[in-house]
């Protein structure tokens, strides 16, 4: 069976065998004749007018007259856009790309919106989940006039709309799927999965906005979204907005039915009741527009019902928000049949459904006769802009549209963090950055902080308003494990559905999905704010793909004209694996930082830094900065403090300094260089240098933090995987003087330092490598680099066997290491 085999279009899924009476649970409305007449004829023309600029259809019943048409014209014409003649194969692009099925159903609700939008002055942003439906999208935007408000060439005429048809998805033109090159996105529409979770962080903080979020019945199906249904636990009604999700059922992925087009109306129902929503199923075809007329003011009004509760002192516990299930056709008023195969209803319309149209002479009339059938003649002006009727659903002020929203592309505010160096902590001193990390966060969730100023030569303080509502926490419920709760003591958790955190303002969202922070994270941040998540060091790579293709949307926001700077995208890696000796293998895997190498230079930073006052350089600097995808990367254990507030101010502005304490003569001509990349690293290293001073006090040490000379011996101790330094050096010259150990994905439960030895990594391995490196330049050492490198590997067998004959490590052994 090579793809789905269906017997009839939009195939009925079987009957549940629910009890009828879980329908009660589903919403009920008067829909017949709900739309004025005028408002109807509007809606209708313009989802006509969009469907055929991307797409277009048959006219064989009333309905199909009234789906949009451009998104046809983008996916098949190069030219002869209004059809001012018949099209011939020369009118066809060389190559097809687009999914048209999903395109119907986008169009539908950006018409709904736009006209509650003109009829109400709602705020809303309209978050899409089947990204490849980028014709419906921008058709949309052409027809309100938000495309040629950022990019002045797609006008709204038949210049502009020829331009918009004829450089869709050509090399130059529009790409196929969503992206930061789309006025009103804050989505990338490439991978599938969390457009929900991203809509939910949009909304927080956001009081008076909505955000209409369709999820597609393919993207129902992954792991992030199932977890995204909850996020409105999350939703305080007093100080966030709403999100309004919308599951589009069509019921099929790229060649199958998908699992929510085999549930039936009782299925769904008893699902989402029981996630807590109230379930408004849409299903009325030749009564559609009505239908989703009168869902959407519904669901619009129970938003504000439970806002105005909340917002009046009389808050609704566990409030049942509103959801839509919308369920058409796949590629509703697309081609029935073609060559004895359902087009329409089927999962052959979810991309192109005549993809011979430049060759087939027989699917380049069903080309025409789509095409035709949507009357463009009626729908657009002599001069190509859309008719009067199409306009009167448009909202008439520009900052109100859905491509022109503030909030999409110019909301940026500046976080105000406190002086770090106020927060440092003793030289000599240990500390867990960690710790350190968490007081400073304390600092920036604080509502009020006092500032000194100067009047008449004496200080006066005042009070200033800081980050009440630009600032969130995303944790997979790790904050008290990774030691940052110190952000308790001014901030508790936003769990609207736990009465110890309910209503309180919490400034952390903690849930333990990965892929929930994440997409909370980014819709927060594209919206103009700043976050945070910190996250064990193992899980982070849960969400790798997601952090690419944020990285991508960044990237492309970057170099689009009209776009204004954002937050970065800031996370914290701890509790790694050199510290998780206890919890075993599966916890020791440092592979997101090779994840975020891998990213341009230009929109990614990796921080590792060396101790508690570095790193709170290091994440004061990553809150206020912007475009970046930022990755810290830090212990949660006391570690030395090895620099003082000023000497870390240095080292962080320099971005690497030679640590002459533990250099011999200051680390002037040496024999070899220790570089340490990673807090337990650099303390390994800073050991192996004390070492040294007794075993081989001939050789000439530097110890630095990423500072080298070109012809010396180089020992890396670095964090992540080795491989990942190898590819930064490959080009360099005289590569051979360069060593390397990092995580060789070696651990077990263990004791820590065992963990370093498994993995060359602990003080007597970089002892080896120096001595070894050294020894090629320093005479002295190579007569004695034998006897001594036997002796330290000597040593590691006996730290090997007391901790197996004791269960741990020496109890001095983390003590900072003092230089004869």
């Amino acid at each position: 069976m090579p793809a789905q085999l269906i017997s009839q279009p939009n195939p009925p899924p079987d009957p549940s065998l629910l009890p009828e009476s879980v329908l009660d649970y589903a919403v009920k409305l008067n829909t017949k004749d709900y739309l004025p007449p005028a408002e109807l004829d509007s809606i209708k023309k313009f989802r006509r007018a969009a469907d055929y600029i991307a797409a277009g259809k048959y006219c064989s019943h009333l309905i199909s007259l009234s789906r949009s048409c451009l998104v046809l014209a983008m996916i098949f014409l190069n030219d002869n856009v209004l059809i001012e003649k018949p099209i011939t194969h020369d009118n066809i692009k060389p190559r097809l790309l687009g999914h048209w099925g999903t395109c119907p159903g986008l169009i539908m609700v950006y018409a709904h919106l736009n006209r509650i939008i003109r009829k109400t002055g709602l705020d809303a942003l309209y978050v899409v989940g089947p990204g490849h439906g980028a014709p419906a999208i921008l058709s949309c935007l052409w027809l309100e006039d938000s495309l040629g408000t950022f990019l002045p060439e797609y006008t709204r005429d038949y210049t502009g709309l020829k331009k918009l048809i004829s450089r869709f998805s050509v090399p130059g033109g529009f790409p196929s799927h969503i992206n930061a090159e789309t006025p009103g996105a804050i989505h990338e529409g490439g991978e599938l999965g969390y457009a929900l979770s991203v809509s939910f962080g949009a909304v927080m903080d956001n009081p008076d906005l909505v955000v209409a979020c369709v999820i597609g019945d393919g993207e129902a199906e992954t792991g992030p979204t199932a977890t995204a249904w909850h996020g409105y636990k999350y939703i305080d009604p007093a100080e966030s907005g709403a999100v309004l999700p919308i599951l589009h059922v069509n019921g099929f992925k790229i060649s199958e039915r998908t699992i929510f087009g085999v549930m039936d109306d009782k299925e769904i129902t008893a699902l989402f009741t029981g996630y807590g929503y109230q379930v408004r199923i849409i299903s009325d075809l030749p009564n559609l527009d009505n239908d989703i007329a009168a869902s959407m003011e519904w669901a619009l009004a129970e938003i504000k019902k439970i806002q105005h509760a909340a917002r009046t002192g009389n808050p609704i516990v566990k409030p049942r928000w509103p959801m839509l299930v919308l369920r058409t056709p796949k590629g509703l008023s697309g081609p029935k049949v073609v060559h004895g195969e359902f087009i329409e209803g089927s999962f052959h319309s979810h991309q192109v459904p005549l993809p011979l149209a430049k060759t087939s002479a027989e699917e380049l009339g069903d080309l025409n006769h789509w095409l035709s059938s949507y009357q463009p003649e009626e729908l657009f002006t002599k001069e190509g802009a859309p008719i009067d009727a199409i306009l009167d659903i448009i909202p008439e002020v520009n900052a109100k549209k859905l491509g022109q929203r503030k909030e999409s592309y110019a909301a940026y505010t500046p976080l105000l963090t406190p002086e770090w160096k106020d927060l440092c902590l003793d030289k000599g001193s240990q500390e867990s950055c960690m710790k350190a990390v968490g007081r400073f966060l304390k600092e920036v969730i604080k509502e009020y902080a006092t500032f000194p100023v100067l009047v008449s030569k004496s200080a006066k303080f005042f009070f200033l308003l800081r980050n009440p509502t630009t600032f969130r926490i995303f944790s997979p419920d790790e904050l008290v494990s990774n030691k940052l709760d110190a952000v308790f003591d001014e901030s508790g958790r936003n769990f609207q559905w736990d009465i110890a955190s309910r209503a309180q303002g919490g400034r952390i969202i903690e849930i333990l999905s990965e892929h929930t922070c994440q997409g909370m994270l980014q819709g927060y941040t594209l919206t103009g704010r700043t976050g945070l998540f910190p996250s064990y060091e193992a899980f982070l790579g849960i969400i790798h793909t997601m952090m690419v293709q944020y990285s991508k949307f960044s990237k492309m926001a970057v170099e689009t004209s009209w776009r204004q700077s954002v937050g970065s995208l800031n996370y914290i890696e701890t509790s790694t694996w050199t510290r998780q000796e206890h919890n075993g293998f599966s916890h020791q895997n440092p592979s997101f930082i090779g994840a975020v190498l891998n990213l341009k230079a230009r929109f990614a930073r990796v921080y590792l830094p060396p101790d508690a006052n570095c790193f709170l350089s290091t994440v004061s600097h990553c809150l206020r900065a912007k475009n970046y995808v930022n990755l810290m990367v830090g212990s949660k254990q006391p570690t030395p403090v090895w620099l003082s507030p000023e000497e870390a101010d240095e080292h962080c502005i320099a971005g690497a300094s030679v640590w002459k304490f533990a250099s011999v003569d200051g680390g002037v001509d040496p024999d070899v260089v220790l570089v340490g990349i990673g807090v337990e690293m650099t303390f390994e290293v800073i050991a192996a240098a004390a070492l040294l001073r007794k075993h081989a006090p001939e050789l000439r040490v530097r110890v630095v933090n990423t500072l080298f000379p070109d012809d010396r011996s180089i020992h890396f101790n670095y964090h992540g995987y080795p491989i990942e330094l190898k590819g930064l050096l490959f080009g360099r010259p005289n590569l051979g003087r360069i060593t390397i150990e990092g995580y060789a994905e070696e651990g077990t439960t263990t004791s820590p330092f065992d963990m370093m030895i498994s993995n060359h990594t602990d003080r007597f391995s970089v002892a080896i490598a120096a001595i070894l490196g050294g020894a090629r330049f320093n005479d002295k050492v190579a007569v004695y680099a034998h006897e001594k490198t036997s002796y330290l590997r000597h040593l590691i067998q006996k730290e090997r066997d007391y901790i197996y004959a004791n269960g741990k490590d020496h109890d001095d052994l983390f003590d900072t290491p003092v230089f004869a």
